[in-house]
């Protein structure tokens, strides 16, 4: 049986974080004024272990859910995350699994993900201008050690690899070109994404947010772009390709083109709380019942009820009512 929501909206997709820590500052995801070196993150103790987040990733599977991607914070922070992936990989039933990850590590990971079972990869990087990208990271990270994170990704097989570049209207909207530029005829896909109001800190502003439409206007200027057919029911990047040939490129418009009514994403965050949109106010404790012994048909159920009784649509319903109410920070359950 398809498990639905209340707008019957089915469950396939499942984003797990595992861990909140991250090696990056990045401004509008964990600023410094907020997450400053006397930020208490989670306990190791509270964070699910591997066991606990295989056996809920089975039975997610169980519900439905074909696809799931390793989230963070920096998934690739997380001692041993390989070992995490080649119990994921073995999940009878699951068709994808993927990470996104800023590609800092990837040198030393890349070739063991691939090897545990990992398939994909998506790596975040918002401009190939040094100024520009320390500021955004905020902890002085170059560019070339990403680009070379994405080389490493590449040799290992961790293919087709996509590039997520959050743009926010006066900070980096001018690095839209050079990012195409460099990333068409490398078979990457670049994906342009709407700065969003996710969490509390990030200081969002409508009049920063630089529309998908815009973004898409620039880009077919400089190389003409023709619409693609999406891969998949649901799937949130609106896909173009170069008439050229050079590749393909998405833009991801959750502000300006919400697209709630097609979700079909939950999300499990590290200490083991399950929300059902990216703009969730709470999650639902699942790390309590796998500790108190719930069986797997306990489990199960439970999870199918949670998504059963969804209705979520925030982007939809967006309105300065809503961009008030307190949200779950993007670090905590990944993007």
């Amino acid at each position: 049986m398809i498990v639905k929501d209340q707008l019957t909206r089915p469950l396939r997709d499942l984003r797990i974080s595992i861990t909140d820590r991250c090696n990056f500052r990045c401004v509008y995801c964990m600023p410094k004024t907020v997450f400053g070196p006397d930020h208490a993150f989670l306990p190791h103790k509270a964070l699910l272990d591997f066991d606990e987040i295989t056996r809920l990733a089975r039975l997610f599977v169980k519900a439905g859910v074909e696809k799931i991607r390793l989230t963070g914070g920096e998934p690739l922070v997380r001692r041993d995350v390989e070992i995490l992936v080649s119990m994921l990989a073995q999940v009878d039933g699951l068709q994808d699994l993927a990470m996104t990850t800023n590609a800092t590590l990837l040198p030393k990971k890349a070739l063991l993900l691939k090897r545990a079972g990992l398939r994909r990869i998506t790596v975040s990087l918002d401009a190939l201008d040094d100024q520009t990208f320390m500021a955004l990271n905020d902890v002085r990270f170059p560019v070339s050690k990403v680009l070379d994170g994405i080389q490493a990704a590449q040799e290992a097989g961790l293919v087709p690899i996509k590039i997520n570049m959050v743009v926010k209207r006066g900070v980096n909207d001018h690095q839209i070109l050079p990012m195409a530029e460099h990333f068409r005829h490398t078979g990457h896909i670049l994906r342009f994404i709407e700065f969003m109001d996710v969490g509390n800190t990030n200081g969002w502003r409508l009049e920063d947010m630089l529309p998908a439409k815009q973004i898409l206007q620039t880009l077919d200027a400089q190389w003409p772009v023709e619409p693609v057919e999406a891969n998949y029911p649901g799937e949130v990047a609106s896909r173009y390709r170069y008439r050229d040939g050079a590749g393909e490129i998405g833009l991801i418009a959750s502000v300006s083109q919400p697209f709630c009514s097609g979700c079909t994403r939950t999300r499990l965050s590290a200490e083991g709380k399950l929300y059902t949109c990216l703009f969730s106010s709470s999650g639902h404790d699942l790390r309590k019942l796998l500790r108190d012994g719930s069986s797997d048909e306990a489990l199960r159920q439970h999870l199918e009820a949670l998504w059963h009784q969804r209705a979520d649509r925030y982007s939809e319903l967006r309105t300065s009512q809503t961009g008030s109410l307190p949200k779950v920070e993007m670090s905590h359950i990944g993007g």
